[in-house]
């Protein structure tokens, strides 16, 4: 007899329909899976029949083929275990009056018969679900993840057996209800810019940075504060939509970085160290392609602490990301598109000493160390971050104040207003932030005064500015006057979106 399982592989973030047949027929006992499946799905022959033994249940001892289709498709993993299990009760005739139709078996299986959560399970689910399937069979593992996903009957099972049980009806298996969708706000974070002493530069920038969408580098002598500034960050970023955190969610699920909640709840603040490769910034690997540190941060903040300690390959690997929002990673296996949308902060001492332009310390570097440790940091890359800030020493008194610092939930407040305004600047249009802006869009809400634009031509001359380090002057002009709600970009903002391009002013 013929049975056929409805299953889903994985590529990239995107789940493919798999059907098990198994086909149990007479003759000498055999074991043979066909179908292009990897070496832990053929390892789950040993899996299954270990589970169904100790399940109570009987392994057919006949001649066993199970083919995986389409069989051109690459299978891998083990979530493919409780389809073949269920295939090779159905085949052997041990399911009676079970429906299986239209039923979606993932899971991985314990010798025991346990069923054991598996990684991606959510975009599997949102996949099958496009292709019409509403019923799913899953571990109780994945529950957590699963049960944020409406309009689909989800089946959480803890072993084999109660599967089986449900499907013939001896017992039933109450399913998932749907959950409410909570966003945390970064309110998780110990870190709040009311801890923040002084830099008031530097907050501003980080201010601006959010509301629009820009990359931020923060320049200064160690000690000054810049990584706290960025740790800063998520409190001020406006809080997560419930289609933005399922697609996050999807990119952690395929990684296996998931946290207890499955679901992500506050945006990603993604911190590599300098050691970092570039396959695990940008994502791939030799059998399974995973999501790289940028795909992790995706809706977030990507934070590379003393950025020119990181390999000049991988900083030069962020150039299309940060223009496409998206990586394309191409290996043997496929070519495989992750998200990448994210909001790039780097901190970074002015020098090798880390004093050069401090107000209080004394710089031992030549001018020639200077410019080599300088030149780590290509111009194309610095051509894409939009605000380039000077941080520098902290006087005493500021840090033994009593003075109240402005917390980040009322800076917040702003950037959530400046945000609104954009959205209803863009809708319609898929754009969310002003640094997504294309040509098209910076002549249509960008035009500048004759004085902006005699601002803006005199830095572009004196500080020999690129096209696109003009047009991201302008994109952040259009953000410092959301946040004045200023419908018109003013001299004032174009004169302080040049003051942010600091790498220039030096060169």
């Amino acid at each position: 007899m013929i049975a056929k399982i409805i299953c889903y592989a994985l590529n990239g973030l995107e789940g493919v329909p798999v059907e098990v047949e198994t086909d149990v027929n007479k003759g000498v006992p055999s074991y043979d899976m066909v179908g292009l499946p990897d070496t832990a799905v053929k390892e789950s022959k040993e899996r299954v029949r270990s589970a169904l033994k100790n399940s109570g249940l009987l392994f057919p001892m006949n001649r066993i083929t199970i083919n995986f289709a389409p069989a051109d498709i690459k299978k891998e993993g083990a979530s493919f275990d409780l389809a073949v299990a269920i295939s090779l009760l159905k085949a052997s005739e041990q399911l009676f009056g079970a429906n299986v139709k239209d039923t979606v078996f993932l899971g991985e299986l314990a010798l025991n018969g346990d069923l054991r959560p598996i990684a991606g399970l959510l975009p599997i689910l949102i996949s099958a679900k496009g292709h019409g399937f509403t019923r799913f069979i899953i571990p109780a593992g994945n529950a957590q993840e699963a049960r944020f996903l409406g309009g689909a009957e989800i089946y959480p099972a803890a072993t084999l057996s109660e599967v089986v049980d449900h499907l013939i009806g001896t017992s039933v298996i109450e399913p998932l209800e749907t959950a409410m969708f909570v966003p945390h706000a970064g309110t998780r974070s110990s870190a709040d810019l009311r801890f923040v002493k002084g830099q008031p530069m530097a907050r501003r920038a980080l201010e601006i940075a959010v509301a629009g969408g820009h990359n931020v580098l923060m320049s200064g002598p160690p000690g000054t504060g810049k990584t706290m500034l960025a740790r800063c960050l998520p409190t001020i970023m406006p809080d997560l939509t419930f289609e933005e955190a399922l697609e996050i969610t999807k990119i952690h699920s395929v990684a296996g970085v998931l946290g207890e909640e499955g679901i992500v709840t506050e945006r990603p603040f993604r911190t590599p160290h300098h050691t970092a490769t570039t396959v695990s910034m940008c994502g791939g690997g030799n059998k399974i392609v995973h999501p790289g540190e940028i795909s992790l941060a995706h809706g977030g903040v990507l934070f590379l602490d003393e950025l020119p300690e990181y390999k000049r390959s991988t900083l030069e690997a962020l150039r299309q990301p940060l223009e496409d929002g998206k990586i394309t990673v191409s290996r043997a296996g496929g070519t495989f598109t992750f998200p990448a949308n994210f909001m790039l902060c780097a901190s970074m001492n002015p020098c090798p000493c880390g004093n050069y332009g401090s107000s209080k310390r004394t710089c031992s570097c030549t001018p020639a160390e200077i410019r080599r440790y300088r030149k780590k940091i290509s111009g194309p890359l610095l051509d894409r971050i939009d605000l380039q800030v000077e941080v520098d020493d902290i006087e005493y008194d500021d840090l033994t104040s009593d003075e109240e610092q402005e917390s980040s939930e009322v800076v917040k407040q702003r950037v959530d207003a400046a945000r609104a305004i954009q959205r209803n600047r863009f809708e319609g249009s898929g754009i969310l932030t002003n640094a997504e802006m294309g040509e098209k869009e910076i002549a249509e809400y960008c035009k500048l005064t004759r004085e902006g634009d005699e601002i803006l031509r005199s830095a572009f001359d004196r500080m020999h500015l690129s096209a696109r380090a003009r047009a991201r002057i302008v994109k952040v002009a259009r953000t410092i006057a959301d946040l004045d709600y200023s419908e018109e970009i003013q001299p004032k903002h174009v004169f302080e979106a040049v003051s942010y391009r600091i790498f220039e002013k030096i060169g």
